[in-house]
């Protein structure tokens, strides 16, 4: 027999105490929905699976996560496509000053996949942005290529060359160290040595650079080698030579700005004077102690200097400093194709010639102060430590390569 309910009936009992109860109920299920909405969207944005452009934000195991500075530039994004092709994570960091947006957007459309490449446009002059960018990506390494670098222009605007490369170097460190990125490939230069006494260069010539340039990249790297002194960050240190080329596959080139024209590389005044840009080319010094009278340099390839650095990146071990001259030097090597890779200016000009197929009006004019007679490297430690040689030694083809890329896009990336 059921018990007689002598108060209110059970339904109606029911009703009462929820409605006593109903604005705390009811307010402790929204918070707990809203807690696990939260909880459900940070969990999507944090797998590597399911949201590609946050992928970059976890460290995922076997993925290598790269931030290339001034990877939007004509070193910066050959390294962006060989890191990308060997199958790294890569974050381009560029504030286009120099760079070539359109250089990246190549680079997306080769590697479209989610969680393989990500631009994004900062100004590494300014600590807040580079914090925020270390702040929202899980980097495991850094290679950084960010820097104005032309010789003549840094006489002109010091300041800004030892702001650009000291100073946003000083950046770079500090926020590798607050964030825990233990792995630093340094884009340096020979300009760092100055006029050696003696040739060739090795990694142990006295470094006595001779334009703001240099001195700059020297004190990024005292910077850089006085913090490693008390860290177990893995330190690359990469000083290179004359670059030259393209990427074989016309994908990428050089395309200085119009205005820095006269400040910059041989080879590209060597383009211009060939499609008519300026009249010819205006080579100083004939009476150097060489065998045709012009300066000797040492000429690489972009796609060897790029190799040099994936190497460098590979091979970087905690707690630990390379450095390593990446030049062609003078033919050390037994596997190399050509007995001598150094090149006078007159020899270059004639490569030049053959590779462009245009006979190039050439003024010969008195020695430049300060320039001297010959700067090559010797390469046999990177040779012996990382395995690395120069392989594309031909000058005309390398030369011929990036005329090439330059025919086809005679206003740099503007033009296809």
């Amino acid at each position: 027999m059921l018990p007689v309910n002598r108060g209110r009936a059970p339904h109606r009992a029911g009703m009462d105490f929820t409605d006593v109860k109903r604005k705390p109920s009811v307010l402790s299920k929204v918070v707990l929905a809203l807690v696990l909405t939260v909880f459900c969207v940070y969990i999507l944005k944090q797998s590597p699976g399911i949201a590609g452009t946050n992928m970059f934000s976890v460290h995922e195991p076997g993925v290598t996560h790269v931030l290339v500075t001034g990877g939007a530039g004509f070193i910066g994004s050959h390294a962006a496509l060989r890191l990308l092709k060997d199958n790294y994570r890569v974050t381009i960091v560029d504030n286009l000053s120099r760079g070539n947006m359109a250089a990246v957007k190549i680079l997306q459309g080769l590697f479209p996949e989610p969680g393989r490449l990500q631009f994004i446009y900062g100004d590494l002059g300014d600590a807040k942005v580079v914090n925020k960018i270390f702040s929202e990506n899980a980097f495991d390494a850094v290679i950084h290529f960010a820097a104005v670098a032309y010789v003549g222009e840094s006489t002109l605007e010091p300041l800004r060359y030892y702001h650009n490369i000291t100073a946003n170097t000083l950046t770079i460190m500090e926020a590798m160290a607050a964030h825990r990125v233990k792995t630093l490939i340094y884009s340096s230069t020979c300009a760092t040595y100055g006029e050696p006494e003696k040739m060739p260069i090795t990694e142990v010539t006295p470094q006595v650079p001779i334009n703001p340039y240099g001195k700059a990249k020297k004190m990024a790297e005292d910077i850089i080698l006085d913090f490693s002194k008390n860290s177990d960050m893995a330190v690359m240190i990469l000083r290179y030579f004359n670059v030259i080329g393209s990427d074989p596959e016309g994908r990428l080139g050089e395309a200085p700005r119009p205005e820095l024209r006269e400040h910059g590389r041989i080879s590209g005044a060597c383009f211009d004077a060939a499609r008519g840009i300026i009249p010819g080319l205006k080579v100083r010094g004939t009476d150097y102690p060489t065998q045709d009278g012009t300066c000797i340099r040492d000429y690489i390839d972009v796609t060897d200097l790029v190799d040099a650095h994936v190497k460098a990146l590979g091979k970087a071990e905690p707690g630990k400093v390379g450095i390593y001259n990446v030049g062609t030097g003078r033919g050390l090597f037994a596997l190399a194709p050509s007995p001598i890779f150094r090149r006078s200016v007159k020899e270059f000009v004639e490569a030049c010639k053959k590779a462009t197929g245009v006979e190039i009006k050439v003024e010969y004019l008195p020695r430049r102060p300060g320039d001297y007679a010959e700067v090559y490297s010797d390469p046999s430690k990177i040779n012996r430590e990382l395995n690395w040689t120069a392989k594309n030694t031909d000058l005309q083809e390398s030369l011929s390569i990036a005329w090439r890329w330059q025919k086809s896009h005679r206003n740099g990336y503007g033009s296809s």
